[in-house]
């Protein structure tokens, strides 16, 4: 479904959820490069350690003979993190084919461009595409051995059912010896977790609220962005951390394209995104159910983080 079906779909539950693949457009895209580099959004700083003084050692588990191989990446942004793991896999002779996949040709384009400056040794593919039509394209193509990352705890925004889809699927479109690279933001001091999610400067609250700017814009609404407000929310029992925005007011929006009103209570929420931490132990369960061995934990110093190696037998 789209923008306007999704919409329609969320706001008439019971319970009103809008999904969070709609905060990113070209603002929401730039709030989310912010956050990234806010202080209090620990996960970067720790995955970019991960790869800065573990990347040789990701490469020597992974690598069978020095074969070439593809290194194909979901949802690659603007790479960020992934060119410092690029580079150090270079440096440790890797022999290997980049393709980053996303939905936003514009994000690719930008992130080619980089690379064939920083790393014009570097063969880069950019795919747009959804992540198993991509994968099934390249399968095809070519049948040298994939590394198919998915970092940044991405699939900590997945609800549990979904988890086990994706790792299924996952599973389901690899060849035997293939290999993945999943990233995990890991349970720890419940503080340090909210505070991820709440920053002061309000970032992460503009963030949220751009899909309520992208609906209006795209779908002819009248949101009150003012009449909005950010809370953020994490259980340490089960690991959930939420985001919700709550209308400060008894108030009606009309969504033009949906040619629907919905009415809103004062107090009232709409849920706009699930960030899942994990334990190791559920990590590797995930893996195991799907048919994965897991090869190897690679972790920040302060365990706060942890990409794992996990291979198709």
């Amino acid at each position: 479904m789209g923008l306007a079906e999704d919409v329609a779909e969320g706001l008439s539950a019971e319970k009103k959820y809008l999904l969070s693949k709609y905060f990113y457009d070209a603002e929401g895209d730039k709030l989310f490069q912010q956050i990234m580099k806010m202080p209090e959004y620990y996960l970067t700083d720790c995955e970019y350690e991960v790869f800065s003084t573990r990347g040789g050692d990701i490469l020597k588990a992974f690598s069978q003979n020095s074969k070439p191989f593809d290194l194909l990446e979901f949802g690659a942004g603007d790479g960020t993190k992934t060119r410092i793991l690029l580079k150090r896999l270079l440096e440790n002779g890797a022999d290997m084919r980049y393709v980053p996949i996303d939905i936003s040709g514009d994000v690719l384009e930008d992130l080619q461009n980089r690379l064939s400056s920083e790393f014009p040794q570097l063969p880069v593919r950019p795919e747009i595409n959804d992540y198993f039509k991509a994968l099934e394209n390249l399968q095809v193509e070519s049948e040298r051995k994939k590394l198919v990352l998915f970092i940044g705890s991405s699939i900590g925004n997945f609800r549990q059912e979904m988890i086990h889809r994706f790792m299924a699927k996952l599973f389901e479109k690899l060849n035997s010896g293939d290999e993945v690279l999943l990233g995990y933001d890991l349970m720890k001091n419940p503080l340090k977790i909210l505070e991820a999610y709440n920053d002061p400067t309000g970032i992460t609250k503009a963030f949220n609220l751009n899909v309520l700017r992208r609906i209006n814009r795209e779908l002819d609404a009248d949101f009150d962005i003012e009449a909005f407000d950010h809370y953020p929310y994490y259980d340490p029992e089960t690991g959930l951390a939420k985001s919700f925005l709550v209308s400060l007011k008894q108030q009606d929006v009309k969504i033009g394209s949906l040619n629907q009103v919905f009415s809103f209570e004062s107090g009232e929420v709409i849920h706009t995104e699930i960030s899942r931490k994990f334990r190791v132990r559920d990590i590797e369960s995930y893996f195991k159910e799907a048919g994965f061995e897991v090869v190897e934990h690679f972790y920040d110093c302060k365990h706060y983080f942890v990409d794992t190696l996990a291979k198709k037998p």
